[in-house]
Protein backbone atom coordinates (compact mmCIF):
# COMPACT_ATOMS: atom_id res chain seq x y z
CA UNK A 1 0.00 0.00 0.00
CA UNK A 2 1.59 3.14 -1.10
CA UNK A 3 2.62 5.95 1.98
CA UNK A 4 3.07 9.45 0.99
CA UNK A 5 6.65 10.44 1.27
CA UNK A 6 7.23 12.14 4.75
CA UNK A 7 9.63 15.13 4.11
CA UNK A 8 8.84 17.97 5.92
CA UNK A 9 8.76 20.61 2.56
CA UNK A 10 9.01 19.88 -1.44
CA UNK A 11 11.21 21.29 -3.83
CA UNK A 12 9.59 23.38 -6.80
CA UNK A 13 6.12 24.53 -6.64
CA UNK A 14 5.62 22.18 -9.44
CA UNK A 15 6.64 19.58 -7.41
CA UNK A 16 4.33 20.24 -4.63
CA UNK A 17 1.19 20.02 -7.40
CA UNK A 18 1.98 17.40 -8.46
CA UNK A 19 2.26 15.41 -5.09
CA UNK A 20 -0.32 17.06 -3.87
CA UNK A 21 -2.64 15.82 -6.96
CA UNK A 22 -1.13 12.01 -6.36
CA UNK A 23 -2.38 12.74 -2.86
CA UNK A 24 -5.83 13.08 -3.99
CA UNK A 25 -5.66 10.20 -6.39
CA UNK A 26 -4.81 7.61 -3.47
CA UNK A 27 -7.28 9.35 -1.22
CA UNK A 28 -10.04 8.79 -3.90
CA UNK A 29 -9.04 4.84 -4.56
CA UNK A 30 -9.13 4.43 -0.70
CA UNK A 31 -12.59 6.25 -0.25
CA UNK A 32 -13.95 4.08 -3.18
CA UNK A 33 -12.91 1.02 -0.37
CA UNK A 34 -14.10 2.60 2.42
CA UNK A 35 -17.56 3.60 1.23
CA UNK A 36 -17.53 -0.24 0.76
CA UNK A 37 -16.54 -1.11 4.32
CA UNK A 38 -19.04 -3.13 6.49
CA UNK A 39 -19.96 -1.01 9.86
CA UNK A 40 -18.18 -4.11 12.09
CA UNK A 41 -14.85 -3.20 9.39
CA UNK A 42 -14.92 -0.07 10.08
CA UNK A 43 -15.96 0.25 14.03
CA UNK A 44 -13.12 -2.26 14.54
CA UNK A 45 -10.55 -0.02 12.82
CA UNK A 46 -12.05 3.27 15.35
CA UNK A 47 -11.04 0.59 18.23
CA UNK A 48 -7.74 0.28 17.34
CA UNK A 49 -7.17 3.61 16.56
CA UNK A 50 -8.13 4.64 20.22
CA UNK A 51 -6.61 1.81 21.12
CA UNK A 52 -3.50 2.90 19.51
CA UNK A 53 -3.56 6.43 20.22
CA UNK A 54 -3.07 5.49 23.91
CA UNK A 55 0.00 2.61 23.02
CA UNK A 56 1.64 5.65 21.55
CA UNK A 57 1.08 8.40 24.01
CA UNK A 58 4.81 8.83 24.59
CA UNK A 59 5.63 9.02 21.26
CA UNK A 60 2.31 11.49 20.65
CA UNK A 61 3.08 13.73 23.50
CA UNK A 62 7.02 13.79 22.96
CA UNK A 63 6.24 15.31 18.92
CA UNK A 64 3.48 17.57 20.65
CA UNK A 65 6.29 19.24 23.10
CA UNK A 66 8.60 19.99 20.18
CA UNK A 67 5.61 21.77 18.94
CA UNK A 68 4.61 23.61 21.69
CA UNK A 69 8.93 24.66 22.53
CA UNK A 70 8.84 25.90 19.03
CA UNK A 71 5.64 28.37 19.55
CA UNK A 72 6.77 29.57 22.84
CA UNK A 73 10.23 30.13 20.89
CA UNK A 74 8.38 31.93 18.61
CA UNK A 75 6.88 34.08 20.82
CA UNK A 76 3.21 32.87 20.25
CA UNK A 77 0.17 33.78 22.53
CA UNK A 78 -0.77 32.19 25.81
CA UNK A 79 -4.46 31.42 24.14
CA UNK A 80 -2.48 29.20 21.33
CA UNK A 81 0.12 27.38 23.30
CA UNK A 82 -3.22 26.09 25.62
CA UNK A 83 -4.78 25.23 22.24
CA UNK A 84 -1.83 23.34 20.69
CA UNK A 85 -0.46 21.47 24.49
CA UNK A 86 -1.47 17.59 25.12
CA UNK A 87 -1.03 16.25 28.02
CA UNK A 88 -2.21 12.47 29.41
CA UNK A 89 -5.72 13.87 29.98
CA UNK A 90 -6.16 15.74 26.85
CA UNK A 91 -4.93 12.41 24.62
CA UNK A 92 -7.44 10.38 26.87
CA UNK A 93 -9.79 12.41 25.75
CA UNK A 94 -8.94 12.62 22.37
CA UNK A 95 -8.93 8.25 22.28
CA UNK A 96 -12.30 8.37 23.55
CA UNK A 97 -14.12 10.52 21.19
CA UNK A 98 -12.21 8.35 18.87
CA UNK A 99 -13.87 4.93 20.24
CA UNK A 100 -17.39 7.24 20.64
CA UNK A 101 -18.02 7.93 16.99
CA UNK A 102 -17.22 3.96 16.66
CA UNK A 103 -20.22 3.49 18.85
CA UNK A 104 -22.27 5.72 17.08
CA UNK A 105 -25.18 4.11 14.43
CA UNK A 106 -23.59 3.76 11.08
CA UNK A 107 -24.83 6.59 8.89
CA UNK A 108 -24.24 5.02 5.80
CA UNK A 109 -27.06 2.65 3.93
CA UNK A 110 -29.70 3.96 5.69
CA UNK A 111 -33.00 4.49 4.39
CA UNK A 112 -33.75 8.29 4.42
CA UNK A 113 -37.28 8.33 2.50
CA UNK A 114 -39.21 5.29 0.29
CA UNK A 115 -42.32 6.23 -1.54
CA UNK A 116 -43.85 4.17 -4.43
CA UNK A 117 -45.19 5.96 -7.56
CA UNK A 118 -48.16 5.16 -9.49
CA UNK A 119 -46.83 3.22 -12.17
CA UNK A 120 -45.24 0.51 -9.30
CA UNK A 121 -42.07 1.92 -9.03
CA UNK A 122 -40.26 1.64 -5.62
CA UNK A 123 -37.67 4.89 -5.23
CA UNK A 124 -35.77 4.84 -1.97
CA UNK A 125 -33.42 7.70 -0.75
CA UNK A 126 -30.60 6.13 0.59
CA UNK A 127 -27.56 8.01 2.65
CA UNK A 128 -24.32 7.66 1.04
CA UNK A 129 -20.67 8.67 1.80
CA UNK A 130 -19.43 12.43 0.40
CA UNK A 131 -16.30 11.20 -1.02
CA UNK A 132 -13.16 12.73 -0.31
CA UNK A 133 -12.91 15.58 2.65
CA UNK A 134 -10.61 18.09 2.92
CA UNK A 135 -9.73 19.14 6.46
CA UNK A 136 -7.28 22.70 6.44
CA UNK A 137 -7.45 23.34 10.57
CA UNK A 138 -4.83 25.06 12.84
CA UNK A 139 -3.45 24.42 16.27
CA UNK A 140 -5.54 21.91 17.54
CA UNK A 141 -4.10 18.73 17.39
CA UNK A 142 -7.36 17.01 18.16
CA UNK A 143 -8.78 18.25 15.07
CA UNK A 144 -6.47 14.97 13.18
CA UNK A 145 -8.30 12.86 14.72
CA UNK A 146 -11.50 14.03 15.32
CA UNK A 147 -11.54 14.76 11.36
CA UNK A 148 -9.92 11.83 10.59
CA UNK A 149 -12.54 8.92 12.55
CA UNK A 150 -15.54 10.92 11.59
CA UNK A 151 -15.03 11.06 8.02
CA UNK A 152 -13.77 7.23 8.43
CA UNK A 153 -17.42 6.46 10.20
CA UNK A 154 -18.98 8.43 7.71
CA UNK A 155 -17.16 6.36 4.77
CA UNK A 156 -14.95 9.31 3.55
CA UNK A 157 -11.61 8.96 2.70
CA UNK A 158 -9.69 12.14 4.71
CA UNK A 159 -7.09 14.94 3.83
CA UNK A 160 -5.56 16.53 6.64
CA UNK A 161 -3.73 19.98 6.32
CA UNK A 162 -2.22 21.20 9.98
CA UNK A 163 -1.19 24.27 10.58
CA UNK A 164 2.60 25.00 11.02
CA UNK A 165 2.19 25.07 14.82
CA UNK A 166 0.75 21.67 15.19
CA UNK A 167 2.45 20.00 12.24
CA UNK A 168 4.30 17.57 14.25
CA UNK A 169 1.49 16.66 16.65
CA UNK A 170 -0.12 16.20 13.87
CA UNK A 171 1.67 14.07 11.82
CA UNK A 172 2.34 11.73 14.81
CA UNK A 173 -1.47 11.18 15.70
CA UNK A 174 -1.64 10.59 11.81
CA UNK A 175 0.39 7.93 11.35
CA UNK A 176 -1.29 6.36 14.61
CA UNK A 177 -4.82 6.70 12.78
CA UNK A 178 -3.43 4.76 9.18
CA UNK A 179 -0.96 2.14 11.60
CA UNK A 180 -5.06 1.29 13.06
CA UNK A 181 -6.48 1.67 9.52
CA UNK A 182 -4.34 -0.96 7.96
CA UNK A 183 -3.99 -3.38 11.40
CA UNK A 184 -8.14 -3.20 10.85
CA UNK A 185 -7.77 -4.26 6.42
CA UNK A 186 -8.90 -0.83 4.95
CA UNK A 187 -6.33 1.07 2.90
CA UNK A 188 -3.84 4.12 4.93
CA UNK A 189 -4.95 6.49 2.44
CA UNK A 190 -8.27 6.59 4.06
CA UNK A 191 -6.52 9.04 5.96
CA UNK A 192 -3.42 11.30 4.74
CA UNK A 193 -1.84 14.38 6.22
CA UNK A 194 -0.24 16.87 3.59
CA UNK A 195 3.30 16.28 4.47
CA UNK A 196 4.33 20.13 4.66
CA UNK A 197 4.12 23.21 6.00
CA UNK A 198 4.74 25.28 2.77
CA UNK A 199 1.12 27.04 2.52
CA UNK A 200 0.93 26.73 -1.31
CA UNK A 201 -0.15 23.09 0.07
CA UNK A 202 -3.78 25.11 1.57
CA UNK A 203 -3.63 26.42 -2.64
CA UNK A 204 -3.50 23.25 -4.37
CA UNK A 205 -6.31 21.99 -1.58
CA UNK A 206 -8.86 24.87 -2.29
CA UNK A 207 -8.22 24.32 -6.60
CA UNK A 208 -9.52 20.40 -5.54
CA UNK A 209 -6.10 18.27 -5.96
CA UNK A 210 -7.52 17.73 -9.96
CA UNK A 211 -11.04 16.50 -9.15
CA UNK A 212 -9.65 14.93 -5.51
CA UNK A 213 -11.62 16.41 -3.26
CA UNK A 214 -14.78 16.40 -2.89
CA UNK A 215 -15.54 19.17 0.16
CA UNK A 216 -13.18 21.16 2.58
CA UNK A 217 -13.64 22.16 6.37
CA UNK A 218 -11.43 24.63 7.30
CA UNK A 219 -10.77 25.04 10.93
CA UNK A 220 -9.13 27.92 12.35
CA UNK A 221 -9.49 31.67 12.59
CA UNK A 222 -11.28 34.59 10.11
CA UNK A 223 -8.04 34.94 7.93
CA UNK A 224 -8.08 30.71 7.63
CA UNK A 225 -11.99 30.78 7.03
CA UNK A 226 -12.28 33.89 4.64
CA UNK A 227 -9.67 32.46 2.10
CA UNK A 228 -10.83 29.58 2.00
CA UNK A 229 -14.98 30.82 1.03
CA UNK A 230 -13.29 32.94 -1.63
CA UNK A 231 -10.57 30.78 -3.03
CA UNK A 232 -12.52 26.96 -2.93
CA UNK A 233 -13.74 25.43 -6.40
CA UNK A 234 -15.55 22.61 -4.39
CA UNK A 235 -18.05 23.30 -1.31
CA UNK A 236 -17.04 24.54 1.55
CA UNK A 237 -18.96 23.68 4.91
CA UNK A 238 -18.00 26.15 7.50
CA UNK A 239 -18.28 29.59 10.08
CA UNK A 240 -16.76 32.63 9.58
CA UNK A 241 -17.50 34.08 13.04
CA UNK A 242 -19.33 33.18 16.21
CA UNK A 243 -20.77 35.84 17.31
CA UNK A 244 -23.34 34.86 19.58
CA UNK A 245 -26.01 36.47 21.73
CA UNK A 246 -27.64 35.72 25.01
CA UNK A 247 -30.91 37.54 25.10
CA UNK A 248 -32.75 37.60 28.59
CA UNK A 249 -36.31 37.97 27.73
CA UNK A 250 -39.21 39.65 29.99
CA UNK A 251 -39.82 36.25 31.43
CA UNK A 252 -36.62 35.55 32.47
CA UNK A 253 -35.99 33.68 35.98
CA UNK A 254 -32.72 36.08 36.92
CA UNK A 255 -30.93 33.08 38.51
CA UNK A 256 -31.23 30.77 35.83
CA UNK A 257 -30.35 34.01 33.47
CA UNK A 258 -27.39 34.54 35.94
CA UNK A 259 -25.87 31.12 35.56
CA UNK A 260 -26.79 30.76 31.81
CA UNK A 261 -25.06 34.00 31.21
CA UNK A 262 -21.88 33.59 32.70
CA UNK A 263 -21.51 29.76 31.42
CA UNK A 264 -22.12 31.25 27.78
CA UNK A 265 -19.29 33.53 27.90
CA UNK A 266 -17.14 32.65 30.26
CA UNK A 267 -16.85 29.03 30.88
CA UNK A 268 -14.25 28.97 27.52
CA UNK A 269 -13.94 32.47 26.21
CA UNK A 270 -11.76 31.21 23.47
CA UNK A 271 -14.33 28.82 21.46
CA UNK A 272 -16.61 29.78 18.82
CA UNK A 273 -19.89 29.36 21.12
CA UNK A 274 -19.14 31.40 23.47
CA UNK A 275 -21.29 34.52 23.93
CA UNK A 276 -20.15 37.56 22.78
CA UNK A 277 -22.89 40.17 23.52
CA UNK A 278 -25.66 39.88 25.97
CA UNK A 279 -29.29 41.23 25.37
CA UNK A 280 -31.77 42.66 28.00
CA UNK A 281 -35.23 43.06 27.78
CA UNK A 282 -36.03 46.85 28.90
CA UNK A 283 -39.36 45.19 30.15
CA UNK A 284 -36.70 43.60 33.24
CA UNK A 285 -33.78 45.79 32.91
CA UNK A 286 -34.31 47.60 36.46
CA UNK A 287 -34.44 43.95 37.93
CA UNK A 288 -31.96 42.12 35.59
CA UNK A 289 -29.47 44.06 34.01
CA UNK A 290 -27.48 45.33 36.90
CA UNK A 291 -26.67 42.11 38.78
CA UNK A 292 -25.64 40.56 35.41
CA UNK A 293 -23.63 43.08 34.25
CA UNK A 294 -21.87 42.76 37.97
CA UNK A 295 -21.51 39.05 37.64
CA UNK A 296 -19.74 39.59 34.90
CA UNK A 297 -17.54 42.32 35.83
CA UNK A 298 -16.88 40.06 38.98
CA UNK A 299 -15.76 36.87 37.17
CA UNK A 300 -13.14 39.06 35.39
CA UNK A 301 -15.15 39.92 31.81
CA UNK A 302 -14.27 43.28 30.69
CA UNK A 303 -17.89 44.82 29.53
CA UNK A 304 -18.77 47.17 26.99
CA UNK A 305 -22.25 48.35 27.13
CA UNK A 306 -24.65 50.97 25.87
CA UNK A 307 -26.02 53.92 27.96
CA UNK A 308 -28.74 51.91 29.91
CA UNK A 309 -25.73 49.74 30.80
CA UNK A 310 -22.87 52.06 31.58
CA UNK A 311 -25.40 53.32 33.94
CA UNK A 312 -25.26 50.62 35.93
CA UNK A 313 -22.04 49.99 36.94
CA UNK A 314 -18.93 52.64 36.19
CA UNK A 315 -16.65 49.69 35.69
CA UNK A 316 -18.70 49.56 32.54
CA UNK A 317 -16.74 51.18 28.92
CA UNK A 318 -19.10 52.22 26.06
CA UNK A 319 -19.66 50.74 23.26
CA UNK A 320 -19.14 51.60 19.71
CA UNK A 321 -20.96 50.20 16.53
CA UNK A 322 -18.16 47.52 16.10
CA UNK A 323 -18.85 46.19 19.38
CA UNK A 324 -22.06 44.82 18.36
CA UNK A 325 -20.29 42.77 15.49
CA UNK A 326 -17.33 41.64 16.88
CA UNK A 327 -16.04 38.04 17.87
CA UNK A 328 -13.92 39.16 20.79
CA UNK A 329 -12.67 35.13 21.57
CA UNK A 330 -11.96 36.58 24.96
CA UNK A 331 -13.25 37.94 28.61
CA UNK A 332 -15.00 40.54 26.49
CA UNK A 333 -18.71 40.39 26.69
CA UNK A 334 -20.99 43.52 24.98
CA UNK A 335 -23.90 44.68 26.73
CA UNK A 336 -27.42 46.24 25.11
CA UNK A 337 -30.82 46.79 26.56
CA UNK A 338 -33.68 46.14 23.60
CA UNK A 339 -37.17 46.85 23.04
CA UNK A 340 -38.60 43.88 23.68
CA UNK A 341 -38.32 40.11 21.79
CA UNK A 342 -38.84 42.29 18.06
CA UNK A 343 -35.80 44.37 19.03
CA UNK A 344 -33.36 41.56 20.51
CA UNK A 345 -34.54 39.82 17.04
CA UNK A 346 -33.59 42.37 14.40
CA UNK A 347 -30.13 42.90 16.58
CA UNK A 348 -29.38 39.30 16.29
CA UNK A 349 -30.29 39.44 12.59
CA UNK A 350 -28.34 42.81 11.94
CA UNK A 351 -25.62 41.98 13.97
CA UNK A 352 -25.04 38.06 14.34
CA UNK A 353 -23.25 35.35 12.25
CA UNK A 354 -25.73 32.97 12.21
CA UNK A 355 -24.00 30.64 14.74
CA UNK A 356 -25.59 29.91 18.03
CA UNK A 357 -28.14 32.52 19.73
CA UNK A 358 -30.31 31.73 23.12
CA UNK A 359 -32.83 32.93 24.91
CA UNK A 360 -33.82 32.77 28.46
CA UNK A 361 -37.44 33.00 29.31
CA UNK A 362 -40.04 31.01 31.34
CA UNK A 363 -42.74 32.47 28.43
CA UNK A 364 -43.02 29.76 26.07
CA UNK A 365 -44.48 31.90 23.73
CA UNK A 366 -41.26 34.50 23.48
CA UNK A 367 -39.34 31.22 23.24
CA UNK A 368 -41.34 30.19 20.64
CA UNK A 369 -40.97 33.00 18.34
CA UNK A 370 -37.12 32.90 18.97
CA UNK A 371 -36.90 30.18 18.09
CA UNK A 372 -38.17 30.35 15.16
CA UNK A 373 -37.19 33.75 13.98
CA UNK A 374 -33.81 33.26 14.70
CA UNK A 375 -31.85 32.45 11.69
CA UNK A 376 -28.62 30.46 13.48
CA UNK A 377 -27.53 27.29 13.09
CA UNK A 378 -28.29 26.57 16.52
CA UNK A 379 -30.98 28.19 18.58
CA UNK A 380 -31.51 27.57 22.37
CA UNK A 381 -33.80 28.21 25.24
CA UNK A 382 -32.78 28.26 28.46
CA UNK A 383 -29.20 26.77 28.09
CA UNK A 384 -26.06 27.80 27.55
CA UNK A 385 -24.53 29.07 23.86
CA UNK A 386 -21.76 26.99 24.51
CA UNK A 387 -22.95 23.17 24.01
CA UNK A 388 -23.13 24.67 20.17
CA UNK A 389 -20.37 21.02 20.18
CA UNK A 390 -20.31 17.59 18.39
CA UNK A 391 -20.27 15.65 21.48
CA UNK A 392 -22.73 17.77 23.07
CA UNK A 393 -24.79 17.12 20.60
CA UNK A 394 -23.87 13.09 20.84
CA UNK A 395 -21.93 12.82 17.68
CA UNK A 396 -18.94 11.95 19.27
CA UNK A 397 -17.19 14.67 17.87
CA UNK A 398 -17.72 17.54 14.93
CA UNK A 399 -15.36 17.80 12.20
CA UNK A 400 -16.66 21.65 12.36
CA UNK A 401 -19.85 23.97 12.83
CA UNK A 402 -21.38 24.99 9.61
CA UNK A 403 -23.26 27.84 9.35
CA UNK A 404 -24.08 27.84 5.81
CA UNK A 405 -27.78 26.69 3.97
CA UNK A 406 -26.30 23.23 2.70
CA UNK A 407 -27.22 20.21 3.72
CA UNK A 408 -24.83 20.23 6.90
CA UNK A 409 -26.04 22.93 9.69
CA UNK A 410 -24.50 23.05 12.90
CA UNK A 411 -22.28 20.58 14.24
CA UNK A 412 -20.87 18.73 11.44
CA UNK A 413 -20.79 14.89 12.40
CA UNK A 414 -21.29 11.59 10.69
CA UNK A 415 -24.97 12.10 9.45
CA UNK A 416 -23.75 15.62 7.93
CA UNK A 417 -20.52 13.97 6.09
CA UNK A 418 -23.33 12.15 4.09
CA UNK A 419 -25.09 12.54 0.96
CA UNK A 420 -27.95 10.39 -0.62
CA UNK A 421 -28.71 8.68 -3.71
CA UNK A 422 -31.70 6.89 -4.99
CA UNK A 423 -32.17 3.69 -5.42
CA UNK A 424 -34.77 3.17 -8.01
CA UNK A 425 -36.82 -0.85 -8.33
CA UNK A 426 -39.25 -1.32 -11.25
CA UNK A 427 -40.56 -4.39 -12.51
CA UNK A 428 -39.97 -3.94 -16.06
CA UNK A 429 -41.58 -0.04 -16.25
CA UNK A 430 -40.74 2.17 -19.45
CA UNK A 431 -41.59 5.80 -20.00
CA UNK A 432 -44.59 6.55 -22.06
Amino acid sequence: MPVLNLRTDFAPPGDLVTEMNALGRRARAAARKIALAPAQTKDTALRLISERLRAERDTILAENARDVEAARAAGQTQALVDRLTLDEGRLNAIADAVAKIGALPDPVGRQIAAFERPNGLLIERIAVPLGVVGVIFESRPNVTADAGALCLKAGNAAILRAGSDSHRSAMAIARTMRAGLEAAGLPADAIQIVPTRDRAAVGAMLAGLDGGLDIIVPRGGRGLVERVQAEARVPVFAHLDGICHVYVAAGADLAMARTVVLNSKMRRTGICGAAETLLVDRACAETHLAPLVTALLDSGCAVRGDAATQAVDGRVSAATDVDWRTEYLDAIIAVRVVDGLDAAIEHIETNGSHHTDAIVTDDMAEATRFLAEVDSAIVTHNASTQFADGGEFGFGAEIGIATGRMHARGPVGVEQLTTFKYRVHGNGQTRP
